[in-house]
């Protein structure tokens, strides 16, 4: 069914590499196509238009398309140009990519191909890839279900009225029964079942083929440089399986399944490498945006093909492409010259990122290389010709630079007032925590800390159930009735809200667990009344109760009601009144915005300007900031909250501007464990001690009891963010004494240069600057009507 017209020259691909300036392929460096696009949405747009031109050209041609978050703007704009075909401003737009748009794309004609599944799964939950599938493919595109190959990770060799709960304890699937005998019953059981599963992988394999192989594939990227699961290391020649994954695949699973440690357990069901390429007319798109993985990227396009990359496999395609941001092709060697020397004049900037990364690259200090090393490579030598200036003066240059930085950061800061704000209540102090400590101490700064989100999405059920069951067990105690009676728990309490705190703290300061119980379990009874606007004891016991059953019974990853949402985004509320108890501050301090973008679903909502942009006008009117913090992430590449959250400040912040008149407020840009500043982006180096990093360390175990186990990690790290971020502080130092040497630090005449052992990067900017910077993000999500369409 796939046919070989794919090999027509794609005039969307033609287009935007027009306007992208680039080649399609650098040889011999590069060894795969390359799209290049503007941001996260334009990436979308972009492959989406390249999927509807493959249809047209490709009528009744197998395709397989991603499930998951990284699909949302893909998703997007092909639901918006098929809703939307007849209209003229689409029609004018698609034929300006040389469409023919006489007749939309026949997508009922399309035979779809699952490539991933996890297993097992109940298809009928709303986190499995079969209900994505039916939810944006079947029923959001139009393709035809009956006509689709799907995987079956439920019922496959099942005996009759048994499902896989029933054999798999805890969905636990040990595949180590492929090559020995069952121990008992159970065993031999589960051996049958994983025979019959892998005996219906290998005959799903035979169907692709059968088929033709895949016409279109769409992928994205995993950290690990997987597509479509196939983890770094698998064969070349691997073919439809049931498989384990990896650490890295597990981490970015573990938001669709309620968290890592169902995700350890979970086997997936995939399509191998070997049937990615089997079709060698096939068109593969492997789609990714943003710097986080930029370096897998580059080795999967620059390095032969081998195991340690898996989408070097799709090198043998004529048809592969990778579509990248900018940021995600930022590795890329000749593109990265390409840049560098087109550049007139070269910003300080660039010559302090060039030169920085050779001094890394060499392991020398900025002083010590010499004109061999600045020879060898071509950016640096760029960097000569190009200024015309000594190497010395070019590195001196470099070297005081990075000695402004670290003195903003030292410089004390009085008479301010601060806007500190976050899309998620550990982002601030994983971003800059080492700071706060500095800018809190002075009397004559203000500090207001402001939680954009409620931040549900990152509380476990077993968390909740947890600590539920803490409350039930202080409902009926002689204090808890006393509490109730004198009006403790009213709504306009707020000094009992700060003693739910003091409580807890005062726990923490005597390590005594019961202590800090009570404090946990009265806050919950707070929102518990909150919640249900009910004050009879005996009712709430009853409300406990059913929802310690609800968690008990729900599966990980499913959306929850509405009340169990803002239940859950209390808990996180807690938790940061807690952190900023740690420094001296209450809830006066304390705002939570609970921004109407951030939801239970997939993809969230698109920003409105009185639901979300006026509350934080708000504050700014009420506060008066000199100083405006925010998550500062460049692409708006990186988890969508945080891309919403910046957009909403840029709007909020430019209207605060315009109707107050000062234009003397700065913007200082944040970023966390999720994306790094290389240094000369910085312009603000904080150093970092021992003593702040064992701060950091226990106000986040103490304070993020729903992050303490790590169910939702990051990818670099099986662990607590808090270690992933003095890890980033630790790496930070590293490249900046690489560069200065380590007697800057251990022979400063200034104690807390002596003390260094991390760093803070952070990035001051003007509101013009910051805003000109959002707007630039914005208009490609906002002149096209795509993201009215979820």
């Amino acid at each position: 069914m796939s046919t070989k017209k794919s090999a027509v020259q794609s005039q969307v691909e033609a287009l935007c590499l027009s306007a992208s300036g680039r080649k399609l392929i650098y040889k011999p460096t590069e060894k795969i196509g390359v799209i290049e696009v503007a941001n996260y949405p334009g990436l979308g747009k972009t492959v989406a238009l390249r999927f509807l031109e493959w249809i047209m050209n490709n009528p009744g041609g197998t395709v397989s398309l991603p499930t998951g978050k990284s699909a949302e703007h893909f998703i997007k704009y092909v639901s918006y140009y098929l809703q939307n075909w007849q209209t003229r401003q689409v029609k004018d737009e698609l034929k300006a990519f040389g469409f023919d748009t006489s007749q939309k794309p026949d997508m009922r004609s399309l035979v779809f191909i699952q490539s991933q599944e996890y297993y097992p799964i109940n298809p009928t939950q709303t986190n499995s890839a079969r209900y994505f599938i039916q939810k944006y493919y079947f029923r959001g595109f139009g393709i035809d279900a009956k006509k689709a190959l799907l995987m079956d990770a439920w019922t496959v060799g099942m005996p009759d009225n048994r499902v896989p709960d029933d054999i798999f304890k805890d969905n636990i699937v040990d595949l180590s029964l492929r090559v020995r005998h069952g121990r008992n019953s159970e065993e031999r059981l589960q051996k049958q079942v994983i025979q019959k599963v892998d005996q219906y992988c290998t005959d799903y394999e035979s169907r692709v083929r059968e088929l033709g192989g895949i016409g279109f594939l769409l992928s994205d990227i995993g950290p690990d440089g997987h597509i479509c699961s196939n983890v770094r290391g698998t064969d070349h020649y691997s073919t439809t399986r049931l498989t384990e994954t990896n650490y890295e695949t597990q981490s970015m699973a573990a938001t669709d399944l309620g968290g890592v440690e169902v995700a350890k357990n979970r086997l997936v069901m995939i399509i191998g490498l070997a049937t990615m390429t089997f079709n060698r007319d096939c068109t593969a798109i492997v789609m990714a945006a943003g710097e986080s993985f930029a370096d897998v990227i580059k080795d999967s396009i620059q390095s032969p093909p081998g195991n340690e990359y898996p989408a070097s496999s799709l090198q043998k395609l004529r048809n592969a492409r990778f579509y990248l941001t900018r940021g995600a092709a930022s590795c890329l060697v000749e593109r990265r010259y390409e840049d560098v020397s087109q550049m007139d004049p070269l910003p300080d900037e660039e010559k302090e990122r060039i030169m920085i990364d050779l001094a890394l690259e060499k392991n020398k200090r900025l002083h010590k290389l010499d004109r061999s090393d600045i020879l060898s490579v071509r950016s640096s030598k760029w960097v000569m010709t190009k200024t015309g200036k000594k190497r010395e003066e070019i590195l001196e240059m470099v070297r005081k630079s990075l000695i402004e930085k670290m003195d903003i950061g030292l410089a004390p800061l009085e008479d301010q007032v601060f806007m500190h704000t976050a899309p998620h209540h550990d982002d601030i102090m994983l971003g800059y925590w080492a700071y706060i400590i500095h800018l809190v101490r002075s009397p004559r700064n203000l500090n207001y800390f402001n939680y954009m989100t409620s931040g549900f999405n990152a509380v476990t059920n077993s968390y909740a159930c947890d600590v539920l069951e803490n409350l039930l067990n202080h409902l009926d105690t002689p204090q808890f009735k006393e509490l109730m009676a004198e009006g403790y728990f009213e709504s306009d309490n707020e000094i009992g809200r700060n003693r739910d705190m003091y409580q807890y703290l005062d726990g923490v300061a005597a390590h005594s667990r019961s202590m800090r119980n009570k404090g946990e379990a009265r806050r919950m009874l707070r929102n518990l009344i909150s919640i249900f606007e009910e004050d009879n004891l005996f009712q709430l016991k009853n409300r406990v109760k059913e929802m310690i059953l609800y968690f008990q019974t729900q599966y990980p990853g499913k959306k929850d009601l509405p009340y169990i949402q803002q239940l859950k985004g209390m808990m996180r509320e807690w938790e940061a009144d807690l952190l900023w108890g740690f420094l001296g501050f209450n809830c006066r301090n304390v705002n939570h915005l609970r921004l109407g973008f951030y939801g239970g679903g997939l993809f969230g909502d698109i920003i409105d300007k009185q639901r979300d942009v006026e509350p934080v006008l708000a504050i700014m009117r009420r506060i008066k900031p000199t100083i405006i913090t925010l998550a500062f992430d460049p692409e708006g590449s990186g988890p969508s909250t945080h891309y919403k959250v910046l957009q909403t400040m840029a709007r909020a912040v430019e209207i605060y501007q315009q109707e107050s008149g000062n234009r003397d407020i700065k913007i200082w840009g944040y970023r966390n464990v999720w994306f790094r500043f290389h240094p000369s982006e910085a312009n603000i180096m904080v150093p970092v001690s021992l003593n702040s990093m064992a701060s950091l360390e226990k106000a986040f175990d103490k304070c993020f009891g729903s992050q303490r186990a790590a169910s939702f990690p990051s990818y670099e790290l099986d662990g607590p963010f808090s270690r992933l971020s003095e890890q980033i502080l630790v790496a930070q130092y590293q490249q900046v004494k690489t560069c200065l040497g380590r007697e800057y630090f251990n022979e400063s005449d200034h104690p807390r240069m002596r003390a260094c052992h991390g760093l803070v990067y952070m990035k001051q900017m003007s509101v013009d600057e910051f805003c000109s910077h959002a707007g630039r993000l914005r208009q490609s999500t906002e002149n096209v009507s795509a993201d009215n369409n979820e």
